[in-house]
């Protein structure tokens, strides 16, 4: 057990009440009861999207958003090699390919000068990740999808509360899809959520979500009864996460406060590291408001990075790294390809370390992990 572990659940206080009132006063424990309409109408009002529907975990969001964009075997969907597995998978279940491209090493992102080479008479979509809660160039990316008629799907598990020139990440594509699991700011243990830009969409959205059932449009009264109409699967969350949920989305801006302080703080005190260029800091770009999900330095190498792990470990600290990139992985190879040279996706995954960072936090544990760094490369 660390004394500072890397992450912690983020807690408002609020959240038991609420399963109580679930259980005991609403006596709904399924999905879609009156906590999961107050999470749905929350993110719809906060991002300004069409619709937001909650979902099992963000990788069943993706499953759902690769679905609705109707991506069939064969197609190639476009996507960086730096993710989380589920970006990929969502497409791969379809029988379409990821095809990776470089990432830029400022924001570890997808490299958008990368995206229109590896555009072919194949190409559907752009999966966008948005690392760290850091947006991708979405205007640039924006552009080239309209140009060639392609999808855009945003993958913005970690970017809950994070902006691109003053528009909600998640918004900007056909899909975005959020994630809700323990290491996220908000979290309702595992669930995620899909955000539909298109009104025209909703319904089909709601039927796949549903088990292939228009039972959202029978709870409505727009039909007199409910049955199998398409083909779907149980994406719908239950009621208790969102109960959950619900306890922490009152509290939203107090844990974005919170994180961008413990976030600032460990910038202030690593910045003379940087200065000194023994690591690099994150960089944020202009236009992008980011929401703390993570705090990470750049070592020199990876072995640099495994000797300071071993060395915050020793003061009973857990540091950890990231993905290990797609590509190089065995299903990776299988069912993708990479375009072009890989330049920075492998050199800098290997560098990058994620310090400690969450709601609970306090000033003191940042000034420790910081000072522990700042002993190792003293």
């Amino acid at each position: 057990m660390y004394r500072i572990p890397f992450n912690i659940p983020p807690y408002a206080g609020t959240e038991m009440d609420m399963l109580r009132e679930a259980v005991e006063v609403n006596h709904k424990i399924s999905g879609d009861g009156p906590f999961t309409k107050k999470c749905k109408e929350w993110f719809e009002a906060k991002t300004g999207t069409a619709s937001c529907l909650l979902t099992t975990s963000g990788t069943d969001a993706l499953e759902m958003a690769s679905h609705l964009s109707a991506v069939e075997p064969g197609d190639e969907v476009i996507m960086p090699s730096y993710t989380f597995v589920s970006t990929a998978n969502a497409f791969v279940l379809r029988g379409a390919v990821p095809v990776f491209v470089d990432i830029r090493p400022d924001t570890m992102n997808i490299d958008e000068t990368k995206i229109e080479d590896a555009i072919t008479e194949k190409t559907k979509a752009i999966a966008v990740v948005h690392y760290a809660g850091v947006s991708c160039e979405m205007d640039t990316i924006m552009d080239i999808a309209k140009r060639h008629n392609l999808m855009v799907i945003e993958d913005a598990a970690q970017g809950v509360m994070a902006w691109y020139k003053g528009k909600a990440l998640g918004t900007f594509g056909d899909y975005g899809c959020y994630s809700f699991h323990e290491t996220k700011n908000y979290s309702m243990g595992e669930g995620g959520a899909i955000l539909i830009r298109d009104p025209e969409k909703i319904t089909e959205a709601e039927i796949l979500r549903e088990k292939g059932t228009n039972r959202s449009l029978y709870y409505r009264g727009q039909v007199d009864k409910y049955s199998w109409v398409s083909f779907g699967s149980s994406f719908l969350q239950s009621e208790l996460n969102a109960a959950y949920l619900w306890a922490q989305l009152q509290i939203a801006d107090t844990i974005n406060e919170t994180r961008l302080a413990r976030w600032n703080q460990y910038y202030e005190l690593l910045k003379p590291l940087q200065d000194a260029g023994k690591i690099e800091l994150p960089t944020i770009p202009k236009g992008c408001e980011h929401n703390a999900h993570m705090f990470y330095i750049k070592t020199a190498d990876i072995e640099e990075r495994q000797r300071l792990i071993a060395a915050l470990g020793e003061k009973q600290i857990l540091a950890v790294f990231h993905y290990v990139p797609l590509h190089s992985s065995q299903a990776g190879q299988r069912y993708g390809r990479f375009h072009g040279e890989d330049v920075y996706t492998t050199k800098e995954s290997e560098r990058l370390l994620r310090l400690p960072m969450y709601y609970s936090l306090t000033e003191d544990n940042v000034s420790e992990v910081a000072e522990a760094v700042t002993a190792f490369y003293r």
